[in-house]
């Protein structure tokens, strides 16, 4: 059984997921929260294998709290429901330590596998979220530099901050960079760092929160 926290403070939504839920053979509803110190409390009290969270609501929205999860280590793993299917919000929500990112117009049986990929440590990207390349169906091969230079970027860093690791020029980073995008069909560096978790070319546990850097 996969063990669920919902937490989302429109009371319709939550009550028409809460019955999805309770109808999955294979889910447990262990807590329900209208609000992000409600859901905080149930996850640290008993934490849930995953944590349903909208992004919006009172008392802390869904990104501040899989950021506080993902500092205190707990072992819960976050999916987000958004009505909101800009880029920014799924980049924020990876970089604060979500696993899934789900739209709530998504189907239940989309929402289904995002649970489940999430519960075995899987990367879950809404389908309707676009990403230029992620669909083609030719494998696309990074250099190792090329993947070194797009992962630092996926953790925060700086072109300058990057160039200065590596000991290379940020004129060098950015032409990898230039490489990355051709090679996916990416418009930018949000879309090929979603490419490429799609892709599974770089994974959710090789970032990280980087204190040292405002971007």
């Amino acid at each position: 059984m996969i063990r669920i926290l919902l937490a989302d403070d429109h009371p319709l939504t939550r009550a028409g997921l809460v019955a999805w839920i309770e109808g999955e053979p294979d889910f447990e509803l262990v807590a329900e929260a209208a609000d992000g110190e409600s859901a905080w409390r149930a996850m640290t009290g008993s934490p849930p294998d995953v944590a349903l969270l909208d992004i919006e609501m009172p008392g802390g929205n869904g990104i501040e709290i899989a950021e506080r999860a993902a500092r205190a280590h707990l072992p819960t793993r976050v999916v987000m429901l958004t009505a909101y299917r800009a880029q920014q919000y799924v980049m924020a929500s990876i970089r604060a330590g979500a696993t899934g990112f789900v739209l709530k117009t998504a189907p239940f049986e989309q929402l289904r596998m995002a649970v489940v990929s999430a519960s075995e440590g899987r990367f879950y990207l809404d389908s309707s979220v676009s990403l230029a390349g992620a669909g083609s169906v030719e494998p696309v091969e990074l250099s190792p530099r090329e993947k070194e230079v797009l992962l630092l970027t996926a953790q925060g860093m700086q072109g300058h901050r990057v160039a200065s690791l590596l000991s290379i020029t940020e004129r060098t980073v950015g032409a990898h960079l230039a490489s990355v995008y051709n090679k996916f069909g990416a418009k930018n560096k949000t879309e090929a760092i979603l490419i490429a978790l799609k892709r599974g070319i770089i994974f959710l546990d090789e970032l990280h929160i980087d204190e040292g850097d405002g971007s």
